[in-house]
């Protein structure tokens, strides 16, 4: 190329009015409504975090004010720390077998293999 001229190269295309963004919903959608106990369906997810396990149970579909409660009893009994977060609980450890058991003496139900 010589120093004189431009090289002009267009990529891309040109949006017209006939064009229009997509809405489309999840398919795994978050439901709000408020079950009691024994129409959950829990299980357990483990994370690892700053090199520590944390034992996931959820997801609840219960009002934040009973799920701060139901954590608060749990956390005393198993005598470790948590929080409640998007409809799951976090606690501070691998405590699978103990906190099922504390869970299906509040009502609730898990799913197979759980």
């Amino acid at each position: 190329m010589s120093r004189g001229k431009k090289l002009d190269l267009f990529i891309g295309a040109e949006i017209e009015d006939g064009w229009a963004e997509v809405q489309s919903s999840r398919k795994s959608e978050i439901s709000n409504e408020i079950c009691e106990p024994s129409k959950h369906f829990l299980f357990f997810k483990k994370e690892k975090r700053r090199g520590k396990t944390v034992t996931l149970a959820g997801p609840f579909q219960i009002s934040k004010d009973d799920a701060e409660t139901l954590l608060k009893l749990i956390k005393k009994k198993l005598g470790c720390g948590g929080s409640y977060k998007e409809s799951w609980m976090e606690f501070q450890g691998e405590l699978q077998v103990k906190l099922k058991e504390l869970l299906l003496q509040e009502g609730f139900r898990f799913k197979h293999g759980h």
